[in-house]
């Protein structure tokens, strides 16, 4: 066993916490009796000013360990990502998601591109799901992994476009033939170098 001084070790947690503004709400949350008695429901309840009144004994009810609960003493409430929030995460860091199919894509010389309908319907499926930013990546790994086969094999296509439709109705992406490119791809094939350097049709 090892000793380890926890004393200046920072340690910074994070997640949905689902379920822990209804102890809060249970904890400050204004009961009363009569015909007087304001009946607030939970559509008028703003969860992020709950969180403002979070506690430590309000953490304690909800699971966390005495011990645990000591080694945080700065709480600090976020809000949801919303849909531009998700948009930038999918298209703008220097590894979004949207990069990293076009970077796949332009190694077989094929132009990737989502049309701004096709991001907002992934967006919104995030969204919908409830899985934040890391829901992206399943979404556009179910629309992508059929595309990521098919086009290496077509060497005739220059662009492919991602739309509403291929998001939604899982309808085939728009893409666009160049003829040329093909009969530039077949001509390479036909003059393959040698070990000698020579040419072999």
């Amino acid at each position: 066993m090892l000793q380890i001084n926890t004393e200046n070790i920072l340690f910074i947690c994070g997640g949905a916490f689902e379920g822990l503004e209804k102890i809060i709400n249970e904890r400050i949350g204004k009961k009363g009796i009569g015909f007087g008695t304001k009946i607030e429901s939970t559509k008028e309840v703003n969860k992020y000013e709950v969180f403002q009144e979070l506690l430590p004994q309000d953490l304690l009810k909800f699971g966390l360990i005495p011990e645990f609960i000591g080694r945080l003493p700065i709480i600090a409430t976020l809000r949801d990502l919303d849909k531009q929030a998700l948009i930038k995460i999918a298209t703008e860091p220097k590894n979004a998601l949207i990069k990293q199919y076009q970077k796949l894509l332009e190694m077989d010389n094929v132009e990737l591109e989502f049309d701004e309908q096709a991001l907002d319907s992934i967006v919104d499926k995030a969204i919908e799901r409830k899985t934040g930013a890391r829901g992206l990546r399943s979404i556009i790994e179910e629309i992508m992994r059929d595309i990521m086969f098919e086009i290496p094999s077509t060497p005739n296509i220059s662009k492919c476009v991602i739309t509403k439709e291929t998001v939604i109705d899982k309808k085939a992406p728009e893409l666009v033939i160049d003829e040329l490119k093909k009969e530039n791809k077949e001509k390479k094939k036909r003059h393959i170098p040698n070990k000698k350097g020579k040419e072999t049709a």
